[in-house]
């Protein structure tokens, strides 16, 4: 078992897992009253891994994870305002509202990002540390995943190219027993995912991920073992979401006996209890209310962000040359046009770009003929 750090680390321990919990909560309520738009993926039971790890980084390290990183730029110091803001597709977004949910993004504290793609990540997170190999900096690459991309082809060959490059680079599974609704037994022949690089020389750790102090304890000395000998290892943390795998999940893999089982073993309530006499119940109580307050306030500083212009619709888009693909074609047109006409683009193609970039709000939208309530 881990040691108890000293009582101000308790502190900003529990505060960070109890914002992030406040956070995901809050955004679920949100993406209900359809104030956050497309898809939207809480990690709302995985606290101890996001902020065990994060605690142990360094403000140069890098940081990247998957589609379910709300709390991960929240514990790397992203504003949950800028990260609530994004969410609403506004303009203060830490994406200026373009990346919704699934893309939050802050590069000025190395959060290089969450990615809608399953296991798109870890090449990048390959990159990431072998450009610190190559300008020499001892900056170190933490890349989070779920146990559903350990089956992807980018994984076999992330591992093969950080195995042979030696690059400074932690690899951390979250393993929350779902690929979106298939467990983990009927998806992956070898269920201890701490082995799964084993074949390209990568060791692997497996640890308790609803233990806030285990992974802050194994996460800083694999973080060491990527500084200090510049070689890739793999953790597999053991964690669990409460919630569906996304709003929309109807949750009909898993009974409630399950969900109740991992319920006891709360990351929050358990590190509370493990703080003892450091932590007393005006502390604990403090702490939520503080949690309480920052979220209350990111959710009225993203309504009155304002929307991205419809004169910015086309800033921004990145086409290579005269290329021609599927990425440069509004397919709403009668006819294909070139993404990079930008203002140039059909009329037709602008008409229906800008109509479907109004925003309804979801009371007006209800009230009109044939949608129902």
């Amino acid at each position: 078992m881990a040691k108890l750090p000293d009582r101000e680390t308790c502190v900003d321990l529990l505060s960070r897992m109890c914002l992030i919990r406040r956070f995901e909560e809050e955004a679920g309520r949100q993406y209900q009253r359809a104030k956050a738009g497309g898809f939207l993926h809480l990690a709302i039971g995985e606290e101890a891994t996001i902020v065990g790890t994060t605690s142990v980084m360094r403000d140069d390290d890098y940081l990247i994870g998957t589609y379910r990183t709300h709390g991960h730029a929240i514990a790397r110091g992203t504003p949950p305002k800028s990260v609530m803001a994004e969410l609403f597709g506004k303009v203060d977004g830490t994406s200026g509202g373009r990346g919704g949910s699934m893309h939050i993004f802050d590069g000025e504290r190395r959060f290089m990002g969450g990615y809608g793609i399953v296991g798109g990540n870890l090449p990048l997170a390959a990159g990431f540390a072998l450009a610190s190999q190559y300008r020499e900096e001892d900056s170190v690459t933490v890349c989070m995943f779920g146990d559903g991309a350990s089956n992807t082809g980018n994984f076999g060959e992330t591992m093969n190219l950080a195995a042979l490059w030696s690059l400074p680079v932690v690899f951390l599974v979250e393993n929350n027993l779902y690929g979106m609704g298939t467990s983990i037994n009927r998806h992956s022949a070898v269920t201890d995912l701490s082995k799964k690089a084993e074949g390209y020389g990568i060791e692997g750790e497996r640890i308790d991920g609803m233990d806030v102090l285990a992974v802050r304890d194994r996460v800083a000395a694999h973080i060491e073992i990527a500084r200090g000998e510049g070689r890739p290892t793999l953790l597999e943390a053991s964690t669990y979401r409460y919630r569906g795998h996304s709003a929309a999940d109807p949750e009909i893999y898993r009974d409630k006996k399950e969900v109740e089982e991992w319920l006891e073993k709360d990351p929050i309530e358990a590190f509370i209890r493990e703080c003892g006499e450091e932590l007393d119940e005006g502390d604990v109580s403090r702490i939520r209310e503080e949690a309480d307050e920052t979220v209350k306030n990111a959710v009225e500083f993203a309504d009155q962000s304002p929307e991205p212009s419809l004169e910015t619709l086309y800033d921004e888009l990145y086409v290579v040359g005269e290329t021609m693909g599927w990425y440069a074609v509004d397919e709403r047109s009668p006819e294909p046009h070139r993404g990079e006409y930008g203002e140039d683009a059909p009329e037709v193609a602008k008409e229906l770009a800008e109509s479907g970039a109004e925003h309804i709000e979801p009371d007006e939208e209800r009230s009109r003929p044939g949608v129902r309530n």
